[in-house]
């Protein structure tokens, strides 16, 4: 029988909790480390951190530096942040030490057109290691993205792409609401959205993605954010929404090739959002939609995280991108 895959967790948010949960599950997977900067996890069990009511024998360590000390893993679950330039040094640093990655990084998952030195920097590190980094997750990296691209294989051509995904936040984390401006005034979500602190991360990444995965020559992205107001009052995680008050967000990215804009991502995360759900449109002489329902994105990233490592440690050497891997699989129960 076959050793299992030793992992090293660098992350352990929301999302980086709910991937060493998920591992922890699969008997081919070992987790042998755990990396965070937050005081009160640091020193104590994965387990204990993880909430698994047992423990792993795996402290969290403060850096990489100190948990490689104990033992190298053959590949690192990696969700610090979504902000390419900001967690750049990390990558870096993962890849000098020669330890494949997968991670949540959102302008990560197609970083070649909007962030260009970041990703030829780092994928020149990892081919010179010789390992292979992926970033993936639900949003970017699946739904408004691959799912698309995937679809086009059953179309003679496509003319234009139209992806619409609503989620209803009412169902979703406290973070997530709080971090679309849920409770906000109108004026208050105007004031974060001029500070750039509110838009969710990576659909300009997703269209570059899709325009690539179609040989289209991407011109530009443009992008539009609005406050999605509360009619009446509702509950939320946060406290109840006054009517007036901001009840989450609608996100539109638009792409253009060849003078006119043929990728539509819509992003709409409300509480109490009717026909929540993933819609893919795919125009041309046989038109195609498909419509999904049910994918929990926390849950659904973690998901595509941990069913990627098997990919990405045959993967050839470099920065991959979802176009880069097979169809990923989840595993019989």
């Amino acid at each position: 029988m076959p050793q299992p895959i030793r992992l090293l967790h660098y992350g352990l948010g929301p999302i980086g909790v709910r991937i060493a949960r998920l591992t922890a599950s699969r008997p081919n997977l070992s987790s042998i480390g755990a990396v965070d900067i937050d005081p009160a996890k640091i020193g104590q069990d994965l387990g204990a951190v993880t909430e698994l009511g047992q423990p792993l024998g795996v402290l969290v360590q403060p850096d990489l530096k100190t948990a490689l000390k104990v033992q190298k893993p053959d590949i690192v679950l990696h969700a610090t942040g979504s902000h390419l330039p900001s967690v750049l040094p990390q990558f870096l640093e993962l890849a000098e030490a020669g330890l494949p990655v997968v991670s949540t990084c959102e302008e990560l998952s197609y970083p070649w057109f909007h962030h260009a030195d970041e990703a030829r920097s780092i994928d020149g590190a990892a081919r010179r290691r010789g390992i292979a980094i992926l970033s993936t997750g639900i949003n970017p990296g699946f739904m408004m993205d691959t799912l698309a691209i995937t679809l086009s294989g059953v179309c003679p051509a496509v003319s234009a792409v139209r992806v619409r995904r609503v989620v209803d936040l009412s169902v979703r984390r406290q973070q997530l609401q709080q971090k679309v401006g849920v409770k906000l005034t109108s004026a208050e979500f105007a004031a974060r959205k001029a500070e750039g602190k509110l838009g969710h991360i990576g659909l300009p990444e997703s269209v570059a993605m899709i325009a690539a995965g179609l040989g289209w020559p991407l011109e530009r992205v443009e992008q539009t954010l609005e406050a999605v107001i509360a009619p009446v009052r509702l509950d939320s995680a946060l406290g109840p929404v006054a009517a007036g008050q901001v009840q989450g967000q609608h996100q539109i990215a638009h792409g253009f090739v060849g003078g006119r804009e043929r990728i539509t991502l819509e992003l709409k995360m409300a509480l109490q959002a009717p026909d929540a759900g993933d819609f893919v449109e795919l125009d041309g002489p046989e038109p195609v939609s498909s419509a999904v329902h049910g994918v929990q994105g926390d849950i659904a990233t973690a998901a595509i995280i941990v069913n990627a490592i098997p990919h990405v440690l045959t993967a050839a050497p470099g920065l991959r991108t979802m176009l880069d891997m097979p169809p990923l699989r989840s595993v019989g129960i």
